[in-house]
Parts: structure tokens; sequence; C-alpha cells
């Protein structure tokens, strides 16, 4: 599952946002990348491994993730997020990119590009939040634990034991093939989250402020975006419906393909990576 290896270039750039991690490989037209929850830059390791030939691919690490250093107690909602990407893109002086999003990051991409169709080349948006799907349903379980204080505790069994991250129990409903993503990358996703109490906690704040508010009140400005949108979708994702890749199709006029991939769950853009990868060169040409 985890293919052949990427060398990206981990880089760090201050924000009014915080410090802000990415990885980064390629030349060209800026791809940037937006991983959902859980998750860090690494979720796109194969596209940055394989797409850095046609575009200068980054990978965010959201606010309360990965190697991302924010102030205590700062806003780490998924507005904030939006607002950070701005802040980022100003940062590193790029005017518009191709914007690609998973999971609540798909959400979070739908919240920049309503708020800055100027600054969209192209959307791709896979399984990932959408209108009032926020939480899904089968993520409220964990939503709740974490409320009830059991959050570090739930992340260090699963960095102790593996089969319990890739359990039905755990992140196993995500992937189509948890027996196959490596323990190393299961490290690479929990042990940024367990460095400090205080990065757990930040990561607390940012499951608490779960809120569908903020992508229905863009509903009418999705309804006006005309960039070109591609919308890839994993058939048998138990958080996201395959019909919520159906209404975002139907709600973004600038929609030019939508694709369902048999089988395919949350994390394809690891799994299925090879013809994900296919998906996005021909939209970036297409788009080009």
């Amino acid at each position: 599952m985890d293919g052949t290896p990427s060398s990206p270039v981990r880089r760090r750039v201050r924000t009014a946002s915080g410090e802000i991690a990415y990885l980064e490989q390629g030349v060209g037209p800026v791809a940037l990348f937006v991983h959902g929850v859980l998750m860090n830059g690494h979720l796109w390791r194969h596209q940055l491994a394989h797409l850095a030939d046609v575009r200068r691919c980054i990978a965010l690490d959201l606010l309360a993730h990965g190697e991302t250093e924010i102030a205590p107690d700062q806003d780490v909602s998924v507005a904030a997020n939006a607002a950070m990407i701005a802040d980022v893109l100003d940062a590193l002086g790029i005017d518009e990119v191709d914007l690609v999003g998973n999971d609540s990051g798909g959400g979070i991409a739908q919240i920049f590009a309503a708020w800055h169709p100027e600054r969209m080349r192209s959307l791709t948006l896979t399984d990932c939040d959408a209108h009032d799907n926020w939480p899904p349903e089968a993520f409220k379980p964990f939503l709740a634990m974490a409320a009830a204080g059991g959050l570090r505790g739930a992340l260090e069994a699963m960095a102790a034991d593996k089969a319990l991250y890739r359990s039905p129990e755990a992140l196993g409903p995500a992937y189509e093939h948890p027996e196959r993503l490596s323990d190393a990358s299961i490290d690479a996703y929990l042990q940024p989250l367990l460095r400090t109490e205080q990065r757990t906690r930040d990561f607390q704040r940012f499951l608490a402020a779960f809120d569908n508010a903020h992508t229905r009140a863009i509903e009418g400005r999705l309804r006006a975006l005309r960039m070109p949108t591609l919308i890839v979708w994993g058939t048998d994702d138990v958080y996201f419906d395959v019909r919520w890749a159906r209404w975002l199709a139907e709600t973004i006029p600038g929609t030019r393909r939508s694709v369902e991939i048999k089988g395919a769950r949350l994390f394809f853009p690891e799994e299925r990576w090879a013809e994900f990868n296919q998906d996005l060169r021909a939209h970036w040409l297409s788009a080009a």
C-alpha cells in the first residue's frame, strides 16, 4: 500500500495562523493538498511522489495536526483552517492553486474555494464532509469518546497496538485493506498528536469544533463556483455515502467530471493512488 517512496522536503512557514508545516515536492504550478482528521501531509505521499513532474505539490499539516505549531487555545475550527490556507499562500507568494481535499480537509477546501474563488485554478474533492453531513454519523462515537476525556488513552492504545488502529473499532473502516497500512504510516499520523499533552488538547479542540454551520453557510457560494471541479469518491465509504458526491456534483456548476471508484473507502488516495493520480493529471490538463 505504501508504494514507491517519495522524497519530499519538509518545510515550515510563519503565518498569522501559526508556524505551518508542509511537505513539498516538484516544480510548476502549485497543487495544494489538504488532509482530514487524524491525518497529516503524509496522507498525500503518493501524489507528491508521482505528480511532481507536473506540479509543485504542497501537502499541509492542518492546525492541531502533524508538525504544525500553534498558540495554545487559538481557533482551530474548520473555518480557521480555511483562513490558514490563505495565510500560507500569502506567505509563500502563491497566487492560485489546484486544490485537493479529503475527509474534513475536503470540507475545508470547499470553504476556502467559496471564500477565495479567485485563487483557485481547479478544485478536486474526494470523500469528504459536505453541507449538513459534518460530522458524519459513523464518526460521532469517536467524538463522544474524545469529549468524555478518552482521547489520549485511545491514541496511545492505537500507537502501541497497530492492530487496534486497523481494527473495525478504530480506523479500519476507513480503509479498503487496513492490513496493508504500514506501522510506519500509523506512527506518522499518531505520534505528532501524542508528542505533548498540549498537542493532544489542541487536537481535542479541533474535534470539539466540528460544526456543519460552516459548510451550510457556504452552500450559496458553492452554487456559484465555476472553476473546473473534479469529484472522486469511493463507493464503499462508511462515513461519506456516495450520494454526497452526487450532491456536490449537482451543487457546484464547475463540476466537469464525477468519478466513483468501486469498492474504495475514505483513504483511497493512499490505497488506490495510481488510478486517482491518473484522474488528477487528466483534470489538471483539462483545466489548463
